[in-house]
């Protein structure tokens, strides 16, 4: 009698039941780890799906690893992280850590066209409201004869302080630090002796991006200094 008590309990055997509990806790751990999302990943996105605003989830996990000493992007639990995402969720092409390599490249490129008064150039990467300000400061400076060439020697570090959607507009803050020297030109281009300076300057700039517009491009729609 006990020993058919102890192969058998209401019915079933022991070891049955033994089983059971051993694979119920494997599925509970399988389903904890393949559950979680970590970082900045993209939701899923059905195509044919109207794109529209989801407030962006709870994510578990730590920040995605920059390529590149000097840059941070937000923490995902921070509220900065959670309004990135809720980019994410209304343009499954935003990435972060993307988005401020091509930020950086966009510092560069119109500092260095300000600086050598590239009309072109600036059009293609301000906003309209952005680049008229610009193109008064050319004509301005053009009009005092006063030149200046630019360079930046470095970015130090370059970092996401903010984001935000208003309507179907995303705007995304960043912050640069960088290394530039500057050198003032006579009336022929040339360097004037004893006027080159260096400094690390801190700039704020903010960019900008229709989400629901054909442009794929980021334009930078507001900057000052720090």
């Amino acid at each position: 009698m006990a020993g058919n008590a102890l192969q058998s309990l209401g019915g079933f055997p022991v070891v049955l039941v033994i089983f059971a509990g051993i694979a119920l806790l494997l599925v509970l751990r399988l389903r904890s780890v393949l559950g979680k999302r970590v970082g900045f990943e993209k939701p899923p996105f059905q195509p044919g799906a109207a794109p529209g605003f989801q407030p962006g989830p709870v994510i578990d996990g730590q920040a995605l690893p920059v390529s590149a000493p000097g840059r941070s992007i937000p923490n995902p639990h921070s509220d900065v992280g959670q309004r990135l995402m809720q980019i994410v969720n209304r343009d499954p092409q935003f990435d972060p850590p993307q988005f401020l390599t091509q930020a950086e490249a966009a510092f560069r490129s119109i500092v260095t066209a300000f600086a050598n008064s590239d009309r072109t150039t600036l059009q293609s990467l301000l906003t309209p409201h952005v680049y008229e300000t610009f193109n008064a400061a050319i004509a301005a400076r053009g009009e005092t004869g006063g030149h200046q060439r630019t360079e930046i020697k470095s970015i130090l570090s370059a970092g996401i302080e903010d984001a935000q959607i208003s309507g179907s507009l995303a705007a995304v803050i960043v912050r640069f630090v960088s290394a530039q020297s500057t050198q003032k030109l006579d009336a022929a281009g040339n360097p004037i002796p004893g006027s080159g300076e260096q400094a690390d300057i801190c700039d704020i700039w903010t960019f900008e991006h229709d989400l629901r517009g054909q442009d794929p491009a980021w334009r930078l729609a507001a900057a000052r200094s720090c």
